[in-house]
């Protein structure tokens, strides 16, 4: 193999390897421009957009053991990896697009499985991690506030009662 071929297939093979995610993008009619924004973005939730031929990232997902994408693998593919949040670099992307009207998401693996366009879109749309945590946080808070409430409600009643009483007087 030609140590050039080599070389590059290392350096994509190693950004996969370290990515929880890999999402396909069609860049088909996006600008230099609009591209090195949408990089930019990128880079602001730790991942990063780079274009390599098709048939390299075939061989890289397979000598990963990831699924294969040969169906989404076709025409100007670029590929997203990063070692944050995919639900963020989702949101992204699909703001992008609307924005821009490119890249257009086209599929996506997530921790070894495979997601079409709607599922990755579906993740642009979940709230942040933070949100989720908080959400999570007052779940998991709730049967505790209302037994603190429940316990404390005897000593208020009385404490009310008694105040009343005295008012009357």
């Amino acid at each position: 193999m030609n140590p050039d071929k080599k070389f590059i297939l290392d350096e994509i093979k190693e950004r996969v390897d370290v990515s929880p995610f890999v999402l396909v993008v069609d860049y088909a009619g996006t600008t230099v421009p609009a591209f090195n924004e949408l990089r930019s973005r990128l880079g602001e939730h730790g991942a990063e957009c780079h274009v390599a031929k098709n048939s390299f990232m075939k061989r890289v997902l397979a000598d990963s053991g990831l699924p294969d994408l040969s169906e989404e693998l076709a025409g100007q593919t670029a590929f997203v990896t990063g070692d944050a949040d995919v639900c963020a670099v989702a949101k992204v992307v699909a703001n992008f697009q609307k924005e821009f009207e490119r890249p257009e998401i086209k599929a996506g693996i997530l921790d070894g499985a495979v997601l079409d366009a709607a599922q990755v879109k579906a993740l642009a749309s979940l709230p942040s991690r933070e949100v989720l945590l908080a959400k999570l946080l007052s779940v998991i808070n709730a049967p505790a506030s209302k037994l603190v409430r429940t316990l404390n409600e005897p000593g208020a009643s009385l404490a009310r009662i008694i105040k009343t009483k005295f008012n009357e007087e």
